[in-house]
């Protein structure tokens, strides 16, 4: 399955993504794709139901985050070989874990706001997951048995405040607009094999990003029982698990986001996003992007 939530900022409605590519209203079925849905059976409820028995959605539609509410949004830092090599970090014997916040968190085409005092404005294609029932301690073998499903994350960064104003990597992954989700939840039955999905990221129409998740140095099952290890996850929690190389950081010379640049990333499978830079404010708020289901 493919769900989605789609509408204005903060009055989304729950959809499904039927097999002819139409968008199906679920605001019959569920409140909304949420901690609390899916902790209370969203997606049983989901499966249940025929999607060409739900109400079509005419026209093109704003397409917000696929799930509400989220509680932790947890990031995974030099994933992958090859980002570590072009950011000069050593390869970690362990994950690297921080957090974004999540009000962070805005639709797949919505605009990437750039606070007005940022210099260093960079991108991060990234696949993420959301956890879908309770886990602590989970035993590795089991960890994929968790999951609601798979999605796309752009982890914006700001690098100047995350590598040069001290303290922890939160303070340039945080600001509004900076989390990116979507457009579409894929369920685990429709991924048939995470560890080789590819994704890619292109500004302006120039490729700068190309990967595959066979490369991830932690796999997916292993980061979220790693992750359990220290906390409880929950239903609704979304973690993004890392970064290729070909970050505007690793460039010789670094090259940065600057307003009205266009940025495009996708994976194999879970559709596309698309954002335009602007210039806001210290404290933005999510522009309304395109209207476009990508």
């Amino acid at each position: 399955m493919k769900l989605l939530r789609f509408g204005t900022p903060g009055s989304e409605r729950p959809g499904i993504l039927d097999a002819h590519g139409t968008i199906r209203d679920l605001s019959g079925i569920i409140p909304d794709i949420s901690r609390s849905s899916l902790a209370t059976g969203a997606l049983e409820a989901i499966r249940s139901v025929d999607p060409q028995t739900l109400p079509a959605v005419d026209g093109l539609v704003r397409m917000g985050p696929p799930v509400a509410d989220v509680r932790h949004f947890i990031a995974v830092g030099l994933n992958y070989t090859d980002h570590a090599h072009e950011t000069d970090t050593p390869i970690p014997d362990e994950p690297v874990i921080f957090s974004k916040a999540p009000s962070c968190i805005v639709g797949p085409n919505d605009n990437i706001v750039m606070p007005t005092n940022s210099r260093m404005l960079d991108w991060e294609a990234e696949i993420a997951v959301v956890i879908g029932a309770h886990a602590y301690a989970v035993p590795e073998e089991e960890a994929l048995s968790v999951l609601a499903g798979y999605l796309i994350c752009h982890d914006v960064s700001e690098r100047e405040f995350q590598i040069h104003r001290s303290g922890q990597w939160i303070k340039g992954k945080s600001c509004p607009t900076f989390g990116p989700l979507g457009p579409w939840l894929v369920t685990p039955e429709d991924v048939s094999d995470p560890q080789n999905l590819h994704l890619w990221l292109k500004v302006n129409g120039t490729i700068r990003q190309s990967g595959s998740t066979a490369k991830m140095i932690f796999p997916f099952r292993y980061l979220i029982s790693y992750i359990s290890r220290f906390m409880a996850l929950e239903p609704g929690d979304v973690i993004t698990t890392g970064t290729p190389h070909g970050v505007g950081l690793g460039m010789k010379p670094p090259v940065f986001l600057q307003e009205g640049d266009i940025v495009e990333l996708g994976a194999d499978g879970l559709g596309q996003q698309r954002q335009t830079v602007v210039v806001g404010g210290p404290t933005p708020l999510p522009g309304a992007g395109s209207n476009s289901l990508r």
